[in-house]
């Protein structure tokens, strides 16, 4: 019996990337078995999970619409100064974050959800993955979206855990080792690895952290084919977007579910195409974007035949 996943992959700010493709994955009719989901994955998976219709996806894409940075890292130079001080580990404290989880799931528990839900944390001891399934939603979260150095570590079940990105960003293998026949996965964004230098220190650090995570993401699309049927919804590219700026959310929202639908109308859902923007590629003034065009959809039935997926490049890309 064939049983979906839905994954919803780490990434910031960039989670309202996967509140679009949540939208038309909805629209379209598709209801998953399970929710797996890490870092701010686990709060979109979280969401859905206890909402999977499509009333939830908009009360999910209102949410993303009107977040700022303040209602979840209320960070300042004294904060910062601290920190660099060594008076403590992390940046912020989650208590604004916390405020607003508890918001939207009061006290209600992991198993309460109306559909299966895993989320995604990883144990700062040994840096092993854990999947929590029962006990306190918000605690599960925050701890899943502990980033280390900017939020403190949750303690949950006697173990000290950190941002389930850490472990496993994009959850796929987590998804099939719970069984899922058929995953969806929901990628928050990448950075473009030739569309522009980054600019200082963070850009540096979030360009490096984007290329890992795309490396690591493949890896595992390939390692895992033949136990499941993989579909990635396509991520955005290019994206300029820092996964701490949280004034782009609705622009982001409303391209992801534009690129969504049209990859669902090219029958993207029956593809297991590993998308342009995880493979090594640049963009020229031609060619700016590797966002889905139902012009890929050819391309995307020959690469399934193909045991490798070469590197791209937008500049020899046909008109």
């Amino acid at each position: 019996m064939e049983k979906t996943a839905f994954v919803f992959a780490g990434g910031g700010s960039l989670g309202a990337i996967e509140a679009g493709m949540l939208r038309e994955l909805v629209a379209w009719g598709i209801k998953p078995d399970m929710v797996i989901g890490a870092s701010a994955g686990a709060i979109n998976g979280a969401y859905y999970a206890c909402n999977p219709h499509a009333a939830g996806t908009t009360r999910l894409e209102s949410l993303w619409r009107g977040l700022r940075r303040a209602e979840v890292m209320p960070w300042s130079w004294r904060s910062l100064f601290g920190m660099l001080r060594g008076q403590r580990g992390h940046l912020v404290e989650s208590h604004a974050l916390q405020r607003l989880l508890s918001r939207h799931f009061g006290d209600m528990p992991l198993e309460q959800a109306e559909l299966p839900l895993y989320v995604v944390a990883t144990d700062m001891q040994d840096g092993a993955e854990v999947v929590l399934s029962s006990g306190s939603l918000v605690q599960a979260v925050l701890a899943s979206a502990a980033i280390p150095g900017v939020f403190p570590p949750v303690r949950l079940g006697g173990r000290t855990l950190i941002d389930g990105g850490v472990a496993n960003n994009t959850p796929v293998s987590t998804a099939i080792r719970l069984g899922a026949t058929r995953v969806v996965v929901l990628p928050a964004g990448f950075a473009c690895a030739a569309r522009r230098e980054p600019r200082g220190p963070i850009d540096h650090a979030f360009n490096a952290l984007s290329l890992l995570v795309a490396r690591q993401l493949v890896q595992d699309l390939e390692r895992w084919a033949g136990h499941a049927h993989i579909s990635v919804v396509p991520p955005l590219c290019p994206l300029d977007v820092s996964p701490y700026d949280y004034t782009q959310c609705g622009t982001l929202i409303d391209r992801a579910a534009a690129a969504t639908r049209a990859w669902l109308n090219a029958d993207g859902l029956n593809s297991r195409h590993i998308p342009g923007a995880l493979t090594p590629h640049s963009h020229d003034e031609a060619n700016p974007s590797c966002d889905f065009d139902p012009r890929q959809a050819a391309a995307m039935h020959v690469h399934e035949a193909a045991p490798g997926h070469a590197p791209h490049s937008h500049a020899s890309a046909p008109p």
